[in-house]
């Protein structure tokens, strides 16, 4: 399969007619090239995070447009980045696949977790119209505004954990180490002491004597946790209290809303028909709620190309968003209106997050203001109680 040397209007020819020759065994298996042999004494990543498939496809639609031929651009990324890299052991078993006699698109399904439902669908969607490097470009904005989106989030959250880590970490090494050296003191003056500073003794004991039950309860809580998320019933519950959650709600809602409109804009402009596109969005959204009722909807559509009533009626999504796509059916133009969709509800998320930082520094540094100030008010009642008592 190659594709023809030329300008950037060029597009790579493919074929499309009926199904590649392929075995069924072949396809079923990854690859086992010379690639893997040579790499000895050594195991390559596995798969390529998000980052690493933007630039990937990036640098893909590069060389294509450049005039090389898909597998001499498959080559010349495999040749790329450190010896046991995800990008160079994915670029020859793309190569090699497609040496076999594999299109690309079910190649890159070969790969699932490197290569999403939404990538291979496109994919497909580009090599049957013709326009592979186009769609290349499409997936690497696509990629590019995921990524973006994800780092704004992190970044909301990064100050925050920072603070209450240093904050926990500032009151257990106070009940661990200063704290028992006043208690000897005032055990040694043998003078009654204020509820608070009993408390505080309290809690100050327990943390000598049973704070490595309470770190390992807290290590297999968190195990427990993990686990139950992984599964159906686990994976509902949390995602639905994202989308409940005090300040975490709207940069949730509202993220995924954009990223749901931005997907399923780019796969109606690659000619992906509307229930399939709904069940990549579903596939791809990343949250549990958002997928059943993506899927319900989808199970509602009933002529193929309105899809407004039945997200309305799940009741899920906002209505501003299901009467803007409703506009955009009715004027035969879904794209624009998912287009705006998307920008409308990214500038949300950006003003959610806004919010979420103003509003959770003040509150973490009077909660942490807080325990600090019980501390040193427990010690202070205690120091006046026993200098009047010597008094």
């Amino acid at each position: 399969m190659g594709y023809a040397r030329g300008s950037r209007t060029n597009k790579p020819t493919t074929q499309v007619a009926g199904p590649a020759p392929v075995a069924p065994k072949s396809a079923a298996k990854p690859a086992t090239s010379i690639w893997n042999m040579q790499i000895g004494g050594g195991k390559p990543k596995p798969d390529m995070k998000s980052v690493e498939v933007l630039l990937f496809t990036s640098e893909l639609a590069d060389l294509i447009e450049a005039g090389m031929t898909l597998g001499q651009a498959l080559k010349a990324l495999a040749n790329q980045g450190e010896e046991l890299s995800a990008q160079r052991h994915i670029a020859h078993d793309l190569c090699d696949r497609i040496v076999r006699g594999e299109t690309f698109s079910d190649a890159c399904a070969a790969h699932p977790k490197t290569f999403p439902p939404l990538y291979s669908n496109m994919i497909r969607a580009g090599e049957a119209s013709g326009a592979l490097v186009e769609v290349l470009r499409r997936l690497a904005d696509h990629y590019e505004r995921y990524d973006n989106m994800k780092g704004k989030i992190k970044g909301a959250l990064t100050y925050p954990v920072i603070v209450l880590c240093f904050g926990v970490a500032a009151v257990v090494g106070a009940l661990v180490f200063i704290i028992p050296k006043f208690q000897r003191v005032f055990e040694s003056l043998g003078a009654s002491l204020p509820l608070p500073t009993l408390i505080l003794l309290g809690a100050s004991d327990f943390m000598l004597h049973y704070g490595w039950l309470l770190g390992l309860a807290a290590v297999a809580l968190y195990a427990w946790f993990r686990k139950w998320k992984k599964t159906p019933q686990g994976r509902r519950k949390v995602d639905g209290w994202k989308l409940k959650a005090p300040l975490i709600a709207p940069i949730v809602a509202t993220g995924t809303y954009s990223s749901l409109a931005y997907t399923l804009k780019t796969l109606l402009v690659n000619g992906v028909n509307v229930l399939q596109a709904l069940k990549i969005s579903a596939d791809t959204c990343g949250n549990a709620v958002i997928e059943d009722a993506l899927n319900e909807a989808r199970k509602r559509v009933t002529d193929g190309t309105s899809i407004s009533g039945p997200l309305a009626a799940s009741g899920i999504f906002p209505r501003m968003m299901t009467d803007m796509l409703a506009i955009g059916e009715q004027a035969g133009d879904m794209p624009g209106s998912l287009e705006h969709i998307g920008k409308r509800y990214q500038k949300d998320m950006d003003r959610a997050i806004a919010a979420f930082t103003n509003a959770l520094e003040p509150i973490l540094i009077v909660l942490i203001a807080g325990v600090v100030g019980f501390v040193a008010i427990a010690i202070l009642m205690a120091v006046f109680k026993v200098s009047s008592s010597l008094g």
